[in-house]
């Protein structure tokens, strides 16, 4: 009967949890990304939907004539090669000092400080394609309805 417990609690820990979209936005906001940058909250809520459809276990692959030349990881898909290391990138930067594995759990405290600092890079939100292709230069606003924020 422990393990039976021990197991439920471990599986409870390790499940991928999937964010409502004014969940997320309350929390994105209360760690004060409203506005950080230059961007509204609907733009971080945009981002997030098309990146990982607010799921914090999402694994993106990049592939380059066939073969996986990097991966995405998380609820902002921070990449390994520029922001992580997942020991299986070649040459990855690292910029965020960070294991990509961090970013796969449900405390997305370490994802929100990661995704500030790709977020003052040169290229800004313009780093993540789920944004630069389908919400920069959008009316967000509808990201935000019902929210109450």
């Amino acid at each position: 009967m422990k393990i039976l417990l021990i197991l439920s609690a471990l599986f409870a820990v390790a499940s991928p949890y999937t964010y409502q979209k004014c969940e997320l936005a309350r929390v994105l906001q209360s760690n004060g990304l409203d506005g950080y940058q230059g961007y509204s909250l609907a733009n971080w809520v945009c981002l997030v939907q098309y990146e990982s459809t607010y799921n914090t276990q999402a694994i993106g692959h990049n592939r380059k004539r066939g073969k996986i030349v990097s991966s995405d990881y998380g609820l902002f898909q921070i990449n390994s090669y520029w922001w992580c290391d997942d020991g299986q990138t070649p040459n990855t930067h690292n910029g965020c000092q960070k294991n990509c594995a961090d970013f796969l759990n449900n405390d997305i405290n370490d994802d929100i400080v990661c995704a500030r600092r790709v977020v003052r890079d040169r290229q800004g939100m313009n780093a993540w394609n789920g944004w630069k292709n389908n919400c920069k230069g959008q009316d967000l606003s509808h990201f935000l309805d019902g929210c109450n924020i």
